[in-house]
């Protein structure tokens, strides 16, 4: 029988932004630190580093996930997407632009994380998934994201600002403008 290998590294290729980045990273690295201190890419913020505060949310093939409990190396051959990669040149996505007219960040550390996963609960809803405040889940067709339904499903996100008015705005408004769900009306999203 062969000895173990003892090697605590590998080399991997990660596609983040629609490029592919090759790197020798120690198997403990996180996605978080590859992106922030290996590959400059450092939109994505590390806010508390265990999973709980969502600064650090990113969309590993459309899905968010939390990079600071992601390891790199189970990030590899995965589409990645950081908030340097979501606007299409210099258009920003429509939950960017929505995040900077309705005023949903303040200090903006959270913000990267908020736009990130803002864009997958789109998605998500969009897609039929039901949250923990979904009445019918059985519906035929995804409920209107309301402003109850915007604040459970980003309730994984911290804004120590408390911006969180804004945010449930710019969220619904960003939903509104992908055409991806039915939403709220202006009035109960402010509510």
């Amino acid at each position: 029988m062969a000895p173990a290998s003892s090697s605590t590294s590998s080399s991997i290729t990660l596609n983040i932004n629609g490029e592919k980045h090759h790197l020798s990273v120690d198997h403990r690295t996180t996605l978080l630190d590859a992106l922030r201190e290996r590959l400059d890419l450092t939109g994505t913020k590390k806010g508390c580093d265990q999973g709980q505060c969502g600064a650090c949310t990113v969309l590993v093939d459309h899905r968010r996930v939390v990079s600071c409990l992601n390891l790199a190396v189970a990030a590899e051959g995965r589409e990645i997407t950081t908030i340097e990669g979501v606007a299409e040149g210099e258009d920003l996505h429509p939950v960017q632009q929505a995040f900077l007219d309705l005023d949903g960040y303040q200090c903006g550390y959270c913000t990267p994380g908020q736009i990130c996963s803002a864009i997958a609960v789109i998605e998500e809803h969009a897609a039929g998934w039901p949250s923990a405040v979904t009445e019918d889940v059985g519906a035929p067709e995804p409920p209107p994201l309301t402003p109850d339904e915007i604040r459970e499903r980003m309730s994984g996100n911290l804004c120590r600002c408390g911006a969180y008015v804004s945010i449930v705005q710019a969220v619904s408004r960003g939903a509104e403008a992908r055409g991806e769900a039915r939403t709220a009306t202006a009035e109960e999203a402010a509510a």
